[in-house]
C-alpha cells in the first residue's frame, strides 16, 4: 500500500501461509512529503527537489531490495558503485573537476534521502565526498586536485580518510602515527582504526604527524608497499561499511601527495567540520526512515479488527516522532543556510550532530517497538536502521564530545580535559 498521510487504509491485508514469509507485507513507502509538516520542501528550487526525488526513487529501487542480504553478510554492495556513479552526486558540495558543487542546503538534501533508504550506503558516501574529497578540494593544490578529484567525482577512484588510530579516538589531536621526509618522499608509521573503505580504496588520506610536531595529510594509493588494512569484523552497525585497522610500516610517500594546504590540525578541522555536517542530515534521514515505516505500518497491520493506526497511543507515538523530526529538519535547514552564508562554526554544528542523533535513536527504537516482533527481522529494514544509527552516534564525535564544544562555547569554559582534585 501507499502510505500517504491523511488516506484512511484499506481492507487489512492478505495473510501468507505459514511459508516464511512476513506475515504483513513490509510497507511501501510514500514521497517526501510523509514527512514534511511544515512544508519546508516548498523552500526548495524545482532542480533541488527533482534531485531529492531521484535519489530517493534511486535508493527505493536500487538498494533497499538487495542491502539487507549484504548486510547479514556484513559485505559491501560493489555492484552499487557504478549506478551511485550515475547520479553524479559524489564530492556533494566540492567544487570544479568534475565535481559538483552543490549548496549545502542541496547536498544536506541529498544526504538524507541517502540515508533515509541506508545508513551504509550514506557513510560509504559520506567518506568518499565529505572525507577524502573534500580533503583534497579543501588542502589540495590546484594539481593535486586536477589529478585526484576528477575520477573520485566519477567513482571510478574511491577515497577513505585514515585519522582515527586504535588509542586515538576522542583526543585523536594526539595522533601518534609519524611521518618523516626521505629525499623526494615522506616515509609513514603507525596504525589507523575504523577507516571506512580502506580495504578497497584507491586513495587513502593518512594523517601523520611530522618532525615538526604538526599534522599533515597524505594521500597513500592502492598497491603501496607498507600499507596493510585488515578488515574489523563483528561489528553489529554499519555491517556492510569496510571499517579496517590500517598498519603501516615504512610506507613511502611521494612528495607531491602531500596536502599543500595541510599544515596543522586545525586545517584538519575544517574537513571534520563539513564531515560532521554531513553526518547531521545522516540522522535526520534515518529517523525519517523509522518514522514513515512505522506510519506505513501502523495503516497497513490490524489488531483486534482495526487497524494500528485507529489507536491513540500509536497516533500519539507517531505525532511525537513527527514533531522531533518537524524539529530537526527546520534546524538543520537553517543550519544549511548560515553554512552557505560563510556563518558556520564548529559548535553549530556540534549542536545539531549532538541533538538529532539522540532523537534519531529514540525514533528509531519507537518504530521497532511499534512493529512488535516484525520489528527486529531485516525485511521491515527498520532494524537494520536501528542498529545502525548506534555508529552514527559514535563517529565523528558522540554526542557527549559534542555538548562539551557546545559548552565551551557557551561557557568560555574547556572541560574536555578532566583536571585533579586541588589543582
Amino acid at each position: 500500500m501507499n502510505a500517504t498521510r491523511g488516506t484512511a487504509p484499506g481492507p487489512g491485508p492478505n495473510i501468507p501461509e505459514g511459508d516464511g514469509h512476513p506475515v504483513v507485507e513490509p510497507p511501501v513507502l510514500g514521497g517526501p512529503e510523509e514527512s514534511d509538516y511544515y512544508l519546508l520542501g516548498d523552500l526548495l528550487t524545482d532542480e533541488q527537489q527533482a534531485l531529492r526525488h531521484r535519489v530517493r526513487d534511486f535508493m527505493d529501487r536500487e538498494v533497499d531490495p538487495i542491502i539487507n542480504p549484504y548486510w547479514e553478510r556484513a559485505e559491501f554492495p560493489h555492484e552499487l558503485v557504478p549506478k551511485l556513479a550515475q547520479l553524479g552526486i559524489a564530492g556533494f558540495q566540492v567544487s570544479g573537476d568534475g565535481c559538483p558543487g552543490m549548496s549545502n542546503v542541496t547536498a544536506g538534501v541529498v544526504i538524507l534521502e541517502l540515508a533515509r533508504g541506508d545508513l551504509s550506503v550514506s557513510t560509504f558516501m559520506g567518506v568518499h565526498s565529505a572525507l577524502a574529497m573534500t580533503s583534497i578540494g579543501l588542502l589540495g593544490s590546484e594539481e593535486q586536485k586536477q589529478r585526484f578529484l576528477p575520477p573520485m567525482a566519477r567513482l571510478e577512484k574511491i577515497g577513505a580518510f585514515g585519522l582515527t588510530e586504535p588509542a586515538h579516538g576522542t583526543d585523536v589531536v594526539k595522533l601518534e602515527t609519524t611521518v618523516r621526509r626521505d629525499g623526494d618522499s615522506y616515509v609513514l608509521n603507525g596504525h589507523k582504526r575504523w577507516i571506512g573503505n580502506a580495504t578497497f580504496a584507491d586513495y587513502v588520506i593518512i594523517w601523520a604527524r611530522g618532525e615538526d610536531g604538526h599534522v599533515g595529510g597524505y594521500v597513500v594509493e592502492k598497491g603501496t608497499p607498507g600499507f596493510d588494512a585488515q578488515v574489523i569484523t563483528g561489528k553489529t552497525a554499519l555491517r556492510c561499511v569496510q571499517n579496517a585497522q590500517i598498519s603501516l610500516t615504512d610506507v613511502r610517500v611521494p612528495a607531491e601527495n602531500r596536502l599543500a594546504g595541510g599544515h596543522t590540525f586545525r586545517d584538519t578541522e575544517k574537513v571534520l567540520l563539513a564531515s560532521r555536517f554531513c553526518v547531521a542530515w545522516e540522522s535526520v534521514g534515518a529517523a525519517i526512515a523509522g518514522y514513515e515505516t512505522a506510519l506505513a505500518y501502523a495503516k497497513q497491520r490490524h489488531q483486534f479488527g482495526m487497524p494500528l493506526a485507529s489507536f491513540q497511543l500509536v497516533q500519539y507515538r507517531l505525532a511525537r516522532m513527527l514533531a522531533d523530526i518537524t524539529d530537526m529538519v527546520c534546524m538543520q535547514y537553517r543550519l544549511s543556510q548560515l553554512m552557505d552564508e560563510g556563518k558556520f562554526s564548529m559548535p553549530r554544528v556540534a549542536l545539531a550532530k549532538m541533538h538529532y542523533t539522540e532523537r534519531a535513536r529514540a525514533i528509531l527504537a519507537d518504530a521497532r517497538d511499534m512493529l512488535g516482533g516484525n520489528g527486529i527481522v531485516l525485511d521491515y529494514h527498520v532494524a537494520r536502521h536501528l542498529c545502525d544509527i548506534e555508529a552514527i552516534d559514535t563517529y565523528e564525535g558522540t554526542d557527549t564530545v559534542q555538548a562539551l564544544i557546545v559548552g565551551r562555547d557557551i561557557t568560555g569554559y574547556n572541560a574536555f580535559v578532566p583536571v585533579a582534585a586541588g589543582r
